[in-house]
């Protein structure tokens, strides 16, 4: 049995099983977490830098689609929280191939409003409605979600900055550029040093059980 003061000591939590843990350990375990908040920003910039390596079977590589996406939302006039959405929309490829929207999504949730984490929570069914019948899936399958108070933007965020994102003499601001958005965006408090959505449903990020998430159909989008 490790001694929960030498533990302690070490910056190491004492329990063996959760449910032996103690308010001290927490304390512990909340002092790592925030050190590790801390350099978030950095997590996200070397994960995109990543999607740049290797053979990749596009014109482009998957970075330089993120790159392009955020370039076209900040020339469009989108807010930064929106050009740091689409910037990390495709993030997920790396780790969820087959559900990258969802993976982004989660990676932002904390940080973006409900509209934000919206869009980039969809984006890959919008996206879905320019290549999908191409794979042999539904391209409308949008269309559950019409009738949405942010399909419009969604739309939009496909339409304009993710679908057209592929093309190797567009001129593609670097991620150095997009750098300060980064920071400054994961920098901000997250929603779980409030009331943790999965403890308080009620609170105005827990999602709405009536926009079901539709399956991606994977690959960038």
């Amino acid at each position: 049995m490790t001694d929960p003061k030498d533990a302690h000591a070490a910056g190491k939590a004492a329990f063996t099983r959760i449910d032996q843990s103690t308010a001290q350990d927490w304390a512990v375990i909340a002092a790592h977490d925030a050190d590790y908040l801390a350099g978030l920003a950095d997590s996200v910039l070397d994960t995109l830098a990543r999607l740049g390596e290797g053979h990749q079977p596009y014109q482009i590589t998957r970075l330089e689609h993120c790159l392009q996406s955020a370039t076209r939302a900040e020339r469009a006039g989108a807010d930064e929280e929106m050009i740091v959405a689409a910037l990390v929309h495709d993030i997920g490829d790396e780790l969820a191939l087959f559900d990258h929207a969802a993976f982004a999504a989660s990676v932002l949730r904390p940080f973006v409003s409900e509209k934000t984490h919206w869009i980039v929570q969809h984006h890959d069914v919008f996206q879905g409605h320019y290549y999908w019948d191409k794979v042999g899936g539904d391209k409308d399958a949008r269309e559950r979600f019409r009738g949405h108070p942010w399909f419009d933007d969604c739309e939009v965020f496909c339409r304009d900055w993710d679908c057209p994102s592929f093309d190797p003499t567009y001129d593609t601001l670097p991620l150095a550029h997009f750098e300060p958005m980064v920071r400054r965006i994961f920098a901000r408090a997250p929603y779980s040093v409030a009331p943790d959505p999965a403890i308080a449903p009620g609170s105005s990020q827990a999602p709405d059980p009536s926009q079901a998430h539709a399956p991606s159909q994977g690959s960038t989008a």
